[in-house]
Parts: C-alpha cells; sequence; structure tokens
C-alpha cells in the first residue's frame, strides 16, 4: 500500500466535493493499517472546507479504496481530516485561506514576525504588525504557523 497509489486515487474523488488532498499517510497500527488522509479546501465562505463536506468526501473514499483494494489485504482505519492550524501554510493559499488570523512567521534569515493576515497576493502576504502593515514575500518564509487566539472577539480591530 503506497502513499502515492492512494493519493492518485483520492484526489479525483475529493475534487467532486471542491476538496484538496493535502496529504496522505498510511501508518501501521498492529494488525490494521491507518489511513490518515488531511484535504483543504475554500469551502461555503473561502475560509476552508466544511465539517459537512468532509463527512460526505469520506464516505466516498471508504467506499473508493474498498473497492480499488489499494490497500491489499489489510485491515484499516480511514482518517480525515482538514488542515487544522498545526500545519504549516505552505501554498498562496493556505494563506488566503487564514486571511484575518494571527501568523507567526519565521524567515530563512532567521527573523521572526508575528502578526495577523490582512490580504494575500500569489508572491506575497501582508501582514499587521504593530498596527504597521508589512509584505512578507513567501520567497523569505521558512516557516509560517496560524497562532490560537482564545479570547480575540469576532470583528475586533485591534
Amino acid at each position: 500500500m503506497r502513499d502515492s497509489q492512494i493519493a492518485d486515487l483520492l484526489r479525483p474523488l475529493l475534487a467532486e466535493f471542491d476538496l484538496e488532498l493535502e496529504a496522505v499517510e498510511v501508518i501501521p497500527a498492529g494488525k490494521r493499517r491507518l489511513v490518515r488522509v488531511v484535504v483543504d479546501g475554500d469551502g461555503p465562505d473561502g475560509t476552508g472546507p466544511l465539517l459537512d463536506d468532509i463527512a460526505e468526501a469520506s464516505k466516498s473514499l471508504s467506499a473508493a479504496l474498498d473497492r480499488a483494494d489499494v490497500t491489499g489485504s489489510s485491515a484499516y482505519t480511514l482518517e480525515v481530516s482538514s488542515r487544522g492550524v498545526t500545519r504549516p501554510l505552505v501554498e498562496p493559499r493556505h494563506w488566503r485561506r487564514n486571511v484575518g488570523r494571527l501568523v507567526e512567521v519565521r524567515t530563512h534569515e532567521g527573523r521572526t514576525i508575528s502578526g495577523r493576515i490582512v490580504s494575500t497576493a500569489e508572491e506575497a502576504a501582508v501582514l499587521e504588525v504593530d498596527r504597521v502593515r508589512t509584505a512578507v514575500p513567501f520567497t523569505d518564509v521558512a516557516t509560517a504557523l496560524v497562532q490560537v487566539e482564545f479570547n480575540r472577539s469576532a470583528g475586533r480591530e485591534d
């Protein structure tokens, strides 16, 4: 069971649900295997897929995996989830889907920039850092992670 075979099978099915395949991992778990599939998409408001969309896609993926027999004779557990906030922002679409969120960026030069994503383009994101807007070219970014905020009120203009 190769991750690439599974990915090739799942990509067109996910496209039917307006979802994109981010990652496939096959992890041995005793006699079974865990097939972990990470998806992303715009969703109705452009900020990511809805849980209902992922649930519907999961049913289709499970049926396709059973029919294609890419898992061999091994029993498996399918886990389908969205990217969540723990995965780094890598593609411009990841940045676009997180406009308005706080992000911590580490540059290739070793600088750390923390700010709110104001807007994005194909080459860079604009962050608001201490009330100043700063363009951050994607080519300068070593890693970028969304920061979880528990007490930010909706619509607050800090």
